[in-house]
């Protein structure tokens, strides 16, 4: 079952016990137009929040999810994730979510993938400006 010696197999199982865990952070804001420079300040009041809120390093980020409501299409929110933050080493991916009808517009929202020893209730979300809404439990709006 275990193989090598005591120290070893207590090594193992002191690194399985403080292992780093892959945690979400999660956040929604919405813009206040819909040009690219409405859609990258937005981004990087959102993200600052996050990263602020959680002490997140760049270093431990596996990779970050953006998503934009149908309606914002003149620029990709990562931009601002690469040009104001610097995270030109970290993955990140853009999409729209579902066009259902009644959906909050001009809606930016990010899921950061982070590499953390904090439990998952010790992780800060935000949910910013018309975005509260989708997660009043969550909201930071106008904190």
């Amino acid at each position: 079952m275990f193989t090598g010696s005591v120290e070893q197999v207590i090594s193992r199982i002191s690194r399985n016990r403080l292992a780093t865990k892959v945690r979400g952070v999660k956040g929604a804001t919405t813009t206040n137009g819909a040009s690219a420079e409405d859609v990258l300040a937005a981004t990087a009041e959102l993200l600052k929040v996050l990263i602020d809120e959680n002490g997140i390093d760049q270093d431990d980020v596996a990779a970050v999810q953006f998503t934009t409501s149908p309606d914002l299409v003149a620029e990709f929110p990562a931009v601002a994730a690469r040009e104001r933050f610097g995270w030109n080493d970290v993955p990140l991916m853009c999409g729209h979510e579902m066009a259902r009808p009644g959906a909050l517009t001009q809606c930016i929202r990010i899921l950061i993938f982070w590499n953390t020893d904090k439990a998952q209730n010790e992780i800060r979300h935000a949910y910013l400006n018309d975005a509260a809404r989708l997660r009043p439990d969550l909201s930071t709006a106008n904190n």
